[in-house]
């Protein structure tokens, strides 16, 4: 018996095991993107201003000899005025090869989500476009909001990223 019960949950596949979000937060509201994408986690550090650059483009840093952009997703979003203070923290992002920063403003914890706690993010006012969002996590008392960082980062309203660090 015990032996089926294990092959049983064994074979469900990958989703039922769950999958890893770091959870950050973003003004008032909990955010989650998928762990893979998340290369280092660095307090926030003075950027270098690029000329021209949008405003969400904070700059750009230095990362062992690596010169990445570093998105504030505050401004992007309009989610009030950055503070930049000692919980403020920049997610360095791997995505397709593209090493970029992000500034949050500040990072809670990695949460394993199975696929019956993601629903579908309904239709509502949430700073990101439903188009990015790959639903909602609950975790007890919690809500996160689930995003598609690799859709977000290479949408064409951040499209800049190419530019910048071509």
């Amino acid at each position: 018996m015990s032996m089926n019960a294990a092959a049983n949950k064994s074979g469900e596949g990958k989703d039922a095991a769950g999958r890893e979000f770091l959870a950050f937060t973003l003004g008032s509201e909990e955010y989650g993107i998928d762990i893979l994408k998340v290369q280092e986690i660095r307090g926030y550090e003075a950027v270098t201003r690029i000329a021209n650059a949008p405003e969400f483009i904070k700059g750009v840093i230095n990362l062992r000899g690596i010169i990445i952009p570093v998105v504030d997703m505050r401004i992007k979003f309009k989610l009030g005025t950055p503070v930049y203070d000692q919980f403020t923290v920049v997610i360095i992002l791997n995505i397709g090869g593209r090493i970029m920063g992000m500034v949050v403003d500040s990072v809670s914890d990695v949460t394993t989500l199975t696929s019956d706690q993601i629903k579908p993010a309904p239709e509502m006012g949430t700073a990101f476009n439903s188009d990015y969002l790959v639903g909602l996590g609950t975790v007890d008392e919690r809500m996160l909001i689930l995003i598609d960082i690799d859709k977000l980062m290479s949408s064409g309203e951040m499209g800049l990223i190419d530019k910048l660090a071509a």
